[in-house]
């Protein structure tokens, strides 16, 4: 008895001594931990702490700059060959010929592709952080078309200035002439460059847990709890909504091959979702849906009247703008919307800059609490 009692105490002493040493842990202390670490962490944003969140953001921005120029030295073959690509480009563009109309003519397509791209890809980026390009953009952009087609009788609008600006063409089709197919075709362009970016954008989630899978994520790893925690609340999802930006991420994890990914979700958002949004922007603003919805603000009781009034200023200064009598000057209605939509474009911008500023600086924040985890554990 004396000798099982002894052995029990020497188990007890050697629990206690593994549990000290840190080769054993109580989970529910290591969940608390994480949890802890994931609040203090959230609390991390510019209205809270303006100086800690700056100086981690540029810290962490240093981070990465070092790891993409570790990763470009170890690629210095294609480095090379991309700068010897863009010194071609470059005297192709600057050396007189006549090669230039050709020059032009890609230049200008090769911008307006990569601006609406590049607006799909902000959008679609960053798991729901992302700029709400559409509605900032193009958005207004079909709308402006619509309402111009339904005005000029016409969607031959002179180039240039479209798309910079609308107006209408000297000569001016007949009424009736626009359908809902013309307009549609009017902006395919556009809308599809929007919705390949938009793709383009889902890809980064993709990679990164593609790559953590590969990698062997263990399932205490609070990374991957994190993950498994969004997929449960993914799964629950019915009906689409912003959780379906965790596509990406749900075909990396789960190792669907990259061009099955990549076509499936450039088939539905580069045509299927795009031709939905399309439509459904062009008959919003119809002529006719227009002047319903001008006749119902006004008939709204006690501000009708006052809101009804600007919308209409506004859109007479449109048509003047697309007949080319805008020099008469700017109506007070278009004044005021045009500057509540400028303010909201800048909230938008400013709120995905700082988007960013916090989830840089929490990237950092979580390196500094890995980092002093692993100091703990090897004590």
């Amino acid at each position: 008895m004396a000798e099982n009692g002894t052995n029990c105490d020497q188990r007890r002493g050697a629990m206690s001594k593994e549990q000290h040493n840190g080769s054993f842990t109580d989970p529910s202390s290591v969940n608390e931990k994480k949890r802890r670490d994931r609040e203090e962490r959230q609390n991390i944003v510019l209205w809270r702490q303006p100086l800690i969140t700056l100086q981690y953001f540029s810290l962490e921005t240093l981070v990465v700059l070092k790891e993409w120029t570790s990763k470009l030295w170890h690629r210095q073959s294609m480095v090379v060959s991309f700068f010897l690509l863009l010194a071609a480009l470059v005297a192709t563009y600057y050396v007189e010929g006549a090669h230039q109309q050709y020059v032009q003519r890609i230049e200008k397509q090769f911008l307006l592709y990569a601006y609406w791209i590049g607006l799909g890809i902000l959008s679609s980026v960053g798991l729901g952080t992302g700029l709400h390009t559409f509605l900032l953009y193009l958005g207004p952009h079909i709308a402006s078309v619509t309402l111009a087609a339904y005005e000029c009788n016409s969607v031959n609008f002179p180039e240039p200035p479209y798309p910079d600006q609308i107006i209408c063409p000297d000569e001016e089709g007949t009424e009736g002439a626009i359908s809902l197919w013309s307009i549609i075709s009017k902006v395919r362009i556009e809308a599809c460059m929007w919705g390949i970016g938009t793709a383009i954008g889902e890809l980064p989630p993709y990679f990164m847990a593609r790559a953590a899978r590969l990698s062997g994520a263990e399932p205490d790893d609070e990374e991957y709890q994190e993950f498994e925690e969004m997929l449960e609340h993914a799964e629950t999802a019915q009906i689409p909504n912003p959780l379906f930006d965790l596509a990406g991420i749900t075909c990396g994890h789960f190792l669907v091959p990259f061009w099955t990914f990549f076509g499936a979700t450039l088939i539905g958002k580069a045509i299927i979702k795009m031709h939905i949004q399309k439509i459904f922007v062009i008959v919003t603003f119809s002529k006719h849906i227009v002047e319903q919805m001008v006749a119902f603000i006004g008939a709204v009781p006690g501000i009708g009247p006052s809101l009804q009034k600007p919308f209409q200023e506004y859109l007479e200064a449109q048509r003047q703008k697309l007949h080319h009598r805008s020099e008469a000057g700017t109506a007070q209605g278009e004044n005021w919307l045009s500057w509540t939509f400028e303010k909201l474009v800048v909230a938008m911008v400013c709120y995905f800059i700082l988007s960013i500023i916090n989830s840089m600086a929490q990237s950092y924040a979580k390196r500094i609490q890995q980092r002093l985890n692993s100091e703990e554990k090897t004590k």
